[in-house]
């Protein structure tokens, strides 16, 4: 058989989870294209093209690097290019892919400062201005954040961070992970003023996992001149000489460039504004089904709801991990599990990438079966209260 699966089942699996997505049939069949040599002059074309139309998801004018890793690759690269052993980089605690960053951070030598919060919304803005206000030596030399936190749902407003720092004065870069939102959530790199945008291939650039991103400012490139944490693979100088004529400095995911080559003009030709909104309509639709189950979303922020996912908090006394699995058995789909500290207490939807309002709705299917099957206590209409919304009826 074509992939492992341990029990066969009639129709096709639903992939629900918040990434990897869904893989479009155009971006598969780009890839299924003869690996070309990727130092002839053809690649050097294809290469070049690719790599300025990428900008124009990241909204920026600014170098975009293409690594053949996962969105974790980023994250190294995006520190390691731009600090130094010992410097300060100041986080915001809000949720699981945040504390894995704070790991890495450290784990480079750098000193990293959590600001917490409880999970429930996005990053702090006004704390990370006060906490700004305080550091009169600018030993902070960073603000990183996670736009869009895959373990709970919730999105920061990465402009009020901007401000934030702007109106503390201080000369921090900003680094931020686009992992889960690039290409389904508005994000504009250089309106924002963002100096290192970390983004991955597997979300809603509706690619498999293989390849990460770094989005790079001016400030970005001149600290990259004097940081001093050791790099070589990640290193942005000898990247960024070859990618000026279209090549790279070491051999790259080929076919998966060809995936990518699709998947970007499939984003361009529906227009960004389409998809963000696209995404917006699917992820209020789910908010409502869950308030309809009368089950309670992990967001506590309306302003800070994901597009790209819903975390659903199952019950006291019910088991979230025990929910997913009798779906996944019963009904042959996949949700995301609770990770760190929501472990067992939710279960995630995802409705980003190459998804459409039937996919939508056969989810949201599995989801009200499964909840009756399971036995976790809950209204029915989730999905007649989605229908609805999808409909102009709510």
């Amino acid at each position: 058989m074509a992939y492992y699966q341990s029990k066969p089942a009639a129709g096709r699996h639903f992939l629900q989870i918040p990434g990897p997505t869904n893989v479009p049939d155009r971006v598969l069949r780009a890839m299924d294209n003869p690996t070309m040599d990727h130092r002839g002059p053809d690649f050097g074309r294809f290469g070049k093209q690719l790599l300025d139309k990428l900008r124009a998801v990241f909204k920026t004018e600014q170098p975009v690097v293409i690594y053949p890793a996962s969105g974790t690759g980023a994250w190294e690269a995006a520190l390691c290019n731009t600090l130094s052993p010992g410097d300060r980089v100041l986080m915001c605690e809000t949720g699981w892919f945040a504390h894995l960053w704070r790991e890495m951070a450290e784990r480079l030598s750098l000193q990293a400062e959590f600001i917490q919060t409880d999970w429930r919304r996005g990053a702090d803005a006004p704390g990370i201005e006060a906490r700004l206000r305080e550091d009169r030596n600018h030993e902070i030399k960073a603000v990183a954040v996670v736009h869009n936190e895959t373990s709970t749902g919730c999105t920061s407003r990465i402009a009020e961070v901007r401000k934030a720092i702007d109106a503390a004065g201080h000369p921090a870069l900003l680094l931020v992970d686009t992992i889960s939102s690039l290409g389904s959530i508005d994000y504009r790199h250089d309106e924002w003023g963002v100096d290192v945008t970390v983004a991955g291939s597997q979300k809603g650039l509706m690619l498999p996992p293989g390849l990460s991103f770094n989005a790079i400012s001016e400030k970005a490139l001149k600290a990259s001149e004097t940081a001093k944490l050791p790099r070589s693979f990640w290193d942005w100088k000898p990247m960024l000489a070859a990618n000026a004529t279209g090549y790279f400095p070491y051999t790259p995911a080929t076919n998966l460039l060809y995936g990518l080559d699709a998947a970007v003009d499939m984003l361009l030709e529906e227009g960004l504004e389409s998809v963000f909104a696209r995404h917006d309509r699917f992820a209020e639709a789910t908010r409502r089904a869950v308030r309809a189950w009368g089950l309670e979303i992990q967001c506590e922020e309306p302003r800070h709801y994901s597009s790209s996912l819903t975390a659903v908090r199952v019950p006291e006394g019910h088991s979230a991990n025990a929910l997913r699995a009798t779906i996944l058995e019963k009904f042959n789909m996949s949700l995301g599990n609770g990770l760190g500290q929501l472990n067992d207490r939710v279960f995630r939807i995802g409705h980003l990438g190459d998804f459409g309002p039937l996919s939508l709705i056969g989810t949201l299917g599995g989801v009200e079966m499964g909840l009756a099957a399971a036995g976790v206590p809950h209204k029915p209409g989730g999905v007649q209260a989605a229908m609805g919304y999808l409909n102009g009826n709510a």
